[in-house]
């Protein structure tokens, strides 16, 4: 079942004596975060509003409503930020990482299954998903079209055809 609300970063430290927060962003780009009016603490609970974001340094510095001194700011580190999944739109084949871990990966073509997707590796040329089941090895597999031939998330299944020599390892 996909989440209403997702992780996308974590507050880290705080910048400046005005209350403003530094985050470690949990996206592609930290221009990601910059677009959101409202974000949530505690798994969607608690909204608060965003008054002004900015990247610095390949983080994101966020004013958020109501945290106007240096002790609010720190009174918020290490606390975990979601968004809305509505306020995030996908296109047509993209995922979010967090609805793909626990995936039931199957072979597209004899349905034999491999394990559950576990973790997923951003290498910069194509992600990697890590393929875990017990008492196995870690399998790795790209995240390429020639492999991944389908992702049903409702159904939470993926279905591979893994290259030649892909799963060819001793255990």
């Amino acid at each position: 079942m996909k989440k209403k609300f997702l992780e996308i970063g974590k507050i880290v430290t705080t910048h400046g004596v005005v209350g403003e927060v530094k985050v470690y962003p949990w996206c592609d780009t930290p221009d990601f975060l910059t677009g959101f009016s409202t974000l949530y603490f505690h798994k969607g609970k608690d909204p608060v509003l965003v008054q002004q974001a900015r990247v610095h340094k390949n983080m994101v510095l966020l004013k958020l409503q109501g945290t106007d001194t240096l002790e609010a700011a720190q009174a918020l580190r290490n606390q975990i930020l979601y968004a809305d999944r509505a306020d995030m739109p996908l296109e047509e084949g993209e995922y979010f990482i967090q609805d793909l871990i626990g995936l039931t990966v199957v072979d597209a073509d004899t349905g034999e299954e491999y394990g559950t997707l576990s973790d997923v590796s951003q290498t910069g040329a194509n992600d990697v998903y890590h393929i875990s089941k017990p008492g196995e090895s870690e399998k790795l597999i790209p995240a390429i079209r020639d492999v991944v031939v389908e992702t049903d998330v409702d159904g939470g299944v993926m279905r591979i055809r893994p290259l030649k020599g892909l799963f060819d390892d001793a255990d």
